[in-house]
């Protein structure tokens, strides 16, 4: 498929993004429903990745020669059909211009022999898929409230047969809604921490005293890389060993505890830094390491983190950074499995149960200490036949005087 168009990022606050046609101008009916994204509070984060979804569904609809508004079920069926058999479309490297060789890196989809983690595929992930169903689903039903698209949705609900819950057990609680009628099934996906032993080597080949103090705030407070890069220096208190960031999805401004090592790292990075950056309290804490000193980026981040890892062979990614944080908290019995929804912010509890669950690496732990037990563990004495006194078998053996 041809990649025409294109989102445009703009750097107007009131409309982040455009959705450029493939002649050039701005797609009307998504730049209306970007605005109504921002109107309910969504996140230019957000808005990015509604654009994007709504992207790959104007190509194919360009490519298939049918206008978006004329889109029926069938249309949306071979979507869907399409991202789910089709791969991902190659682009040149952004730094050298031409797209990578056959033994530039893993090959797609091959597990990480140390984190056990697979590179992303040839393909479109299955969450992918679902994601950008729901986003053309939503998209349509904001044009059918309006009256400016089709009649029918195309991307609708699957039905069910006969009443809603009717066996349901009153004891447990109700299960994800209705969900779309060509969104693909997601395998259940088990977060992944880091090992102790690995975190320390990787901890060991960060370069910098500000890639050291950014790694154990992201360890210690579980906050997500974005809300952390955020931070002012107002935002940190010492005192309290307390770091304040702002939560991605409510904005909400939420003081976090840190380790203390967390905070020496950063005094250091402070002390290397002082004179060169400023330090006012409404300015930025992490910055460029390198001339000129601009705010430290998530993507700058991101591939010092990349970096770090690919020195020991790993693919972490700075994700894992709060999930190792949740496992180290939830694994803890001094703190409540309450406190910890508290700290990464979850609204329901049975998001955070999911660090309660034992990872294949302390189950394999568990059980071989099992069978070590079971083979120091002293052989029972024999036990006597019948017809056989126990006394005379005591010395016969030698276990009586």
């Amino acid at each position: 498929m041809p990649s025409a168009g294109g989102l445009a990022e703009t750097g107007n606050p009131f409309e982040p993004f455009l959705l450029i046609g493939d002649g050039g101008e701005p797609v009307v009916p998504v730049a209306g429903f970007l605005r109504n994204l921002q109107a309910a509070g969504r996140s230019e984060a957000t808005q990015r990745s509604y654009g994007m979804d709504l992207l790959r569904w104007f190509r194919f609809t360009w490519a298939a020669g049918f206008g978006w508004d004329q889109t029926t079920r069938a249309e949306a069926r071979d979507f869907c059909r399409w991202l789910q058999l089709a791969g991902k479309p190659e682009r040149d490297h952004w730094r050298t211009g031409r797209r990578a060789g056959p033994g530039s890196g893993p090959a797609p989809g091959t597990v990480n022999a140390v984190t056990g983690k697979a590179s992303p595929g040839p393909g479109y992930a299955a969450a992918t898929v679902a994601h950008c169903e729901t986003v053309c689903r939503s998209f349509y039903d904001y044009h059918l409230e309006t009256g400016s698209g089709p009649l029918a949705n195309p991307f609708p609900l699957a039905r069910k047969n006969g009443r809603a819950h009717a066996h349901h057990n009153p004891m447990e609680p109700f299960g994800k809604e209705r969900a779309g009628l060509f969104r693909p099934r997601q395998p259940k996906r088990i977060p992944r921490g880091i090992p102790d032993r690995v975190f320390d080597e990787l901890f060991a080949s960060l370069p910098s005293h500000r890639d050291r103090a950014l790694v154990a705030f992201w360890v210690s407070t579980g906050a997500r890389a974005a809300e952390l890069l955020g931070v002012t220096s107002g935002s940190m208190d010492p005192g309290s060993q307390l770091v304040t960031v702002i939560r991605k999805g409510s904005r909400a401004m939420r003081p976090l505890p840190a380790s203390p090592d967390a905070f020496v790292w950063l005094r250091l990075y402070q002390e290397e830094t002082r004179g060169h950056v400023p330090s006012g309290p409404d300015d930025p804490v992490w910055w460029t390491l390198r001339r000129p000193f601009r705010p430290l980026s998530y993507h700058a981040a991101r591939a010092m983190f990349t970096r770090a890892g690919e020195s020991l062979g790993a693919n972490w990614s700075l994700h894992d950074l709060r999930h190792t944080a949740a496992y180290r908290m939830a694994r803890d019995p001094e703190v409540p499995i309450t406190d910890v929804q508290w700290v990464l912010g979850h609204v329901h509890l049975s998001t955070t149960q999911i660090y309660v669950t034992p990872t294949a690496e302390d189950v394999i732990a568990s059980v071989a200490g099992h069978y070590r037990r079971q083979a120091e563990r002293p052989a029972p004495p024999p036990t006597p036949g019948p017809g056989y006194r126990p006394e005379s078998l005591d010395v016969l053996f030698g276990r009586r005087g």
